[in-house]
């Protein structure tokens, strides 16, 4: 049994993350400032004499002892990420700098969720783990994705030179119960679109292309990352089939049997056309592939939104 840290533990990730730790036998210290987590993420939990919650944020120090730190607090959807970015920037450095600094004392092991942000616009397709990156540093997603990118500076830097040990992973698009509902995915906007019979909005043509791994399958490959001794990343972990947004519009609009009718808006700046994650290393270094199909994962998510929308809850 270990004592796990996972900050952000109450947003979509991190609570799906600190229930299968739990159930794998460690202890948990979730720690969130609830600023994109919800409390009902980990309500089921509370009880569990092995769960602490501490409501903080990430930005200030924290002195907690600790075997390892899942180090995921960070807004991560552009409606949230934007809404406040000098915020999301501090969270990705200061945060970053403060949950190394723990490690440092401790000698606790930390793993980064870092994002395929990194890779901006891509102009290398699928995106490998050596491939620099296509990022506007002044534009409107620069809070996050070179927040991310500073991130994984901090990790490298405190690994060479306090031999800090750590994990890096890229995380590609994720989905599942539990996605904050109002936070502009496109998973998540289609599918409570759909079930109110509102239009789909799309932006663009549609064209542009998303790799969606389910909830389950990241936890997976987060904790194998965490455990595997010789490897730090950074490695991706995503799924690798590839769909256009209208293809993902128009498979929930079949599941639902909705007849919400598809509109187009303009898109907005810096949205990457592409976005594929090679496995590769993932699978050499870690044995991790993605096992659920598209249409399994969204039958999934398609019922907790239904149950959240009947239980007025959004």
């Amino acid at each position: 049994m270990k004592r796990i840290l996972v900050t952000g533990g109450a947003g979509f990730i991190g609570s799906h993350l600190c229930e299968k730790l739990l159930n794998d036998g460690h202890e948990v210290i979730c720690l969130d400032n609830f600023f994109t987590g919800f409390k009902r993420n980990i309500l089921h939990l509370l009880d569990n004499h092995r769960f602490e919650l501490v409501r903080q944020d990430v930005t200030l120090p924290v002195l907690l002892e600790v075997d390892k730190i899942y180090h995921l607090a960070c807004p991560a959807s552009p409606v949230h990420y934007q809404y406040n970015p000098v915020k999301t920037i501090k969270t990705n450095v200061m945060g970053t700098i403060n949950m190394l600094g723990l490690a440092k004392r401790v000698r606790a092991r930390v793993l980064l969720a870092s994002t395929s942000e990194v890779y901006g616009d891509p102009k290398v397709h699928p995106q490998t783990e050596d491939y620099w990156g296509n990022v506007n540093p002044i534009g409107i997603r620069s809070c996050y994705d070179e927040g991310k990118r500073v991130a994984e500076t901090l990790m490298m830097d405190y690994h060479r030179q306090n031999k800090v040990d750590i994990k890096i992973v890229r995380i590609f698009n994720t989905y599942g119960p539990r996605m904050a509902p109002n936070d502009g995915r496109v998973v998540s906007n289609f599918i409570l679109q759909a079930l109110r019979g509102q239009d789909i909005t799309i932006f663009g043509k549609g064209d542009q292309t998303r790799s969606f791994c389910y909830i389950d399958d990241l936890l997976t490959g987060l904790i194998q990352m965490m455990e595997v001794d010789d490897f730090i990343g950074p490695v991706n972990l995503g799924n690798p089939d590839e769909f256009t947004i209208l293809q993902l519009a128009q498979q929930i609009l079949a599941m639902i049997g909705s007849k919400s009718k598809i509109v187009y808006h303009p898109l907005p700046s810096d949205d990457p056309t592409q976005r594929k994650p090679d496995i590769t290393l993932a699978r050499n270094k870690l044995g991790w592939y993605p096992g659920v199909s598209l249409k399994t994962g969204l039958k999934k998510t398609i019922k907790y939104f239904e149950d959240l929308l009947q239980s007025g809850q959004v």
